[in-house]
């Protein structure tokens, strides 16, 4: 199958392996930051982790988009659906992420609150067609991926004339966030007011790539002197990505390099793009779970589409949510920690009953650690890095 087998091909990812264990400088550490909740779970799914040498880790940054969104507005949801008596639309995973008092969107739903799960922006507009009596709210969610679909559905729903619509905006913008985690990390040289890891690489999302292009990450070679590859989301891209680094980082230059050139480009997606600039404009501020508040890092509904702005429409007062007590969740996401840090990883936080955000996605780094990772340790990873070390030992080549 083109473009999924032949970028999960066993023997060319131990190739890929034991050119990466040849290349690495056993005298420093490489921490690879991967900046995609995707890319989190093709490391954990394909073992790709354990196919690094020791000196090699990825940290996992703020790239699940459920899981960087605060609590504050899942208790503003929640509150719109109760006190204004909408019917509030959104996507699965969002709907058992805890807020405030480990309340979720389903446990209102439960409690009465109109809220049903959808599978794309198209859903709740047919809701709003269907039902004129209700009025529909969309809680739009995601990174510059999911934004397009949200803009096409408020043109469409002002041109149909539909005023029982309107968008709950919660798109969040990559650049800013990426910004911040370097600034933190010291990588500018200064300190930033939020800790997380000191970084040698970044692994640049794919679909957002698609979107925005690579150009939006040039800043990041020249402010920080941090290299950054656009990583496409098959495991052999992943680790093709990492050796890119690797030489980067060994040859002493930063710059932006395309791996995932079947689907990136410089400029990205520029229709895509106008649909964001029309129906979209920037916050002055937004709070991301992990991260703060942080500048120009979201987007509103444009004021030419005021009329569908969920936000002036059914305006709430709720506090300010705070995180359930042990969970670490806002550390993993800067890449301060890993889950299996967390004292509830794996006991009073599963899947099944969720302490955070990270456990919840099918993005979150938690999830992955639980599905793929929890029991990849001891004789297996041993096993696995055994292989590679004889394929390093036998001088095997990959392509670079």
């Amino acid at each position: 199958m083109r473009y999924i087998d032949e970028f999960r091909d066993g023997a060319l990812a131990r190739r890929l392996a034991a050119t990466i264990a040849a290349e690495v400088d056993p005298s420093r550490d490489y921490r690879l930051m991967e900046f995609c909740g995707g890319h989190t779970h093709a490391i954990f799914r394909y073992g790709v982790q354990d196919l690094m040498p020791p000196n090699l880790r990825f940290a996992h940054g703020p790239g699940c988009p459920v899981c960087v969104l605060p609590m504050a507005r899942i208790d503003q949801a929640i509150a719109m659906a109760e006190q204004h008596g909408v019917t509030l639309c959104t996507y699965g995973d969002l709907m058992r992420v805890p807020a405030s008092g480990r309340r979720t969107l389903l446990k209102a739903k439960a409690d009465g609150a109109d809220i049903r799960m959808i599978y794309s922006t198209q859903d709740a507009l047919a809701i709003a067609r269907t039902e004129a009596g209700r009025q529909v709210v969309l809680f739009a969610i995601g990174f510059e991926t999911t934004t397009p679909p949200t803009a096409v559905a408020l043109k469409q729903a002002r041109a149909e004339g539909l005023r029982n619509f309107s968008v709950f905006c919660n798109h969040v913008l990559t650049p800013p966030a990426l910004e911040t985690i370097l600034a933190a990390s010291g990588n500018d040289g200064g300190d930033g007011d939020i800790g997380t890891v000191a970084l040698d690489g970044i692994l640049g999302p794919s679909h957002v790539s698609t979107i925005i292009g690579s150009r939006p990450y040039e800043f990041v070679p020249a402010r920080f002197g941090t290299p950054v590859v656009i990583a496409g989301f098959e495991p052999l891209d992943v680790m093709q990505s990492a050796l890119m680094l690797v030489r980067q980082i060994n040859a002493g230059v930063a710059r932006v390099e395309n791996q995932y050139t079947r689907a990136v480009t410089r400029d990205g997606n520029a229709r895509a793009q106008a649909l964001m600039a029309e129906t979209f404009g920037p916050r002055d501020r937004f709070e991301w779970r992990g991260l703060g508040h942080l500048p120009h890092s979201a987007l509103r509904v444009a004021d030419a589409y005021a009329e569908f702005d969920a936000e002036q429409r059914f305006p709430v007062a709720t506090g300010n949510g705070r995180e359930i007590r042990g969970c670490e969740c806002p550390s993993v996401l800067r890449g301060l920690l890993e889950p299996t840090d967390c004292k509830l990883f794996g006991s009073v936080c599963t899947p099944e009953n969720p302490m955070g955000a990270c456990m919840v996605s099918s993005e979150g780094a938690c999830a992955a650690y639980w599905s793929y990772g929890r029991l990849r340790h001891g004789r297996a990873g041993d096993a696995i890095r055994g292989d590679v070390d004889a394929a390093a030992g036998s001088n095997a080549e990959a392509s670079p």
